[in-house]
């Protein structure tokens, strides 16, 4: 029988570290050497180590709005603000695959040297992260151009279509896309569901949508979006394991990203509260169609946090 599959949200602790040989501080200085290399080799061994499956690149280069709209024609970022200054257009170039691929080179020589069984490597890979349109849009100020949030939405959908498409030519697992503010409340979710729908057309590989917060209001709209797998938090919010008990009838061909432990707690989870949760998940949707993973990004969480986070619900990914 096989385990269940386990994978992470997305970002981690990692800091940067700075060149101690000779060599490498003379090509930091000339502009040669990425100081993130080091931090994505961090996130991807921690990550192997503590037997996490689908494996991401640390996101180490910071905020997940920043790291897209600075790319990203239309948008300006200034003082921790991001704001809509003319049409959205397509980014000129990649803005994830570059750390995508080197996780995956990372992951692929780390293998090599492991005592795990083919059958296990087999498991192992890189999933591509993306933040969704909706997040986007609602994170920033609307200076020009754009009425209203709705068609920003669907114009930045269509100008990240090249990036979803690049991380499924380029050997991801899977593709995963950010969408946090779509619990709030405040999203047009017919405008959202339009959206991602654009970004998932004609992707060959599967694809995930990620929303924290609370599902009361939106869990049997979200399930319908055109996504192979939902992706919520369990462990820190007490409603949405009841949600997904009365509503599994609704999740057909679909898998649940299943957050059990808690990524806004310093603390280690309790095993048994964990585990019982995990099987409450089970049980309402079986053990096929659900992906172990902490409720979000584990960035604010001190680093031996993490890893006996991650150890934890890899021991239960084993013994469930």
């Amino acid at each position: 029988m096989l385990n269940l599959i386990t994978t992470v949200v997305g970002s981690f602790p990692i800091k940067l570290k700075g060149e101690t040989s000779f060599l490498g501080k003379l090509k930091s200085n000339l502009g040669l050497n990425d100081p993130y290399k080091i931090a994505i080799e961090d996130a991807v061994k921690l990550q192997l180590e503590e037997g996490i499956d689908i494996i991401s690149d640390g996101a180490v280069r910071g905020d997940m709005i920043e790291s897209f709209v600075k790319h990203i024609p239309g948008f300006t970022y200034q003082n921790n603000i991001s704001t809509i200054t003319s049409k959205i257009r397509t980014p000129p170039v990649d803005i994830t695959v570059k750390d995508m691929k080197y996780a995956m080179s990372v992951l692929d020589n780390e293998l090599k040297n492991s005592n795990l069984s083919d059958e296990d490597k087999k498991n192992k890979g890189v999933k591509g992260i993306i933040t969704g349109p909706s997040t986007i849009v609602y994170s920033s100020r609307i200076e020009s151009f754009y009425k209203d949030k709705n068609s920003a939405i669907i114009d930045l959908a269509h100008a990240l279509k090249k990036e979803v498409k690049s991380i499924d030519d380029n050997g991801a697992k899977y593709i995963q896309i950010d969408e946090p503010f779509l619990s709030t409340g405040i999203v047009d979710l017919k405008n959202a569901k339009e959206a991602i729908s654009i970004l998932s057309e004609d992707i060959e590989i599967p694809v995930a949508m990620h929303v924290c917060g609370d599902l009361t209001n939106v869990f049997k709209d979200l399930i319908k979006f055109p996504i192979d797998l939902l992706d919520c938090e369990f462990a820190g919010n007490n409603t949405n394991i009841n949600i997904l008990e009365k509503n599994s009838e609704l999740i057909h061909n679909k898998k649940i990203g299943f957050g059990c432990v808690d990524s806004a707690s310093n603390t280690l989870d309790n095993a048994e509260e964990v585990k019982t949760l995990i099987q409450r998940g089970i049980n309402a949707v079986g053990k096929d169609n659900l992906i172990l993973d902490p409720d979000c990004g584990l960035r604010k969480i001190d680093l031996p946090i993490v890893r006996q986070k991650l150890s934890l619900m890899s021991d239960l990914a084993k013994q469930l």
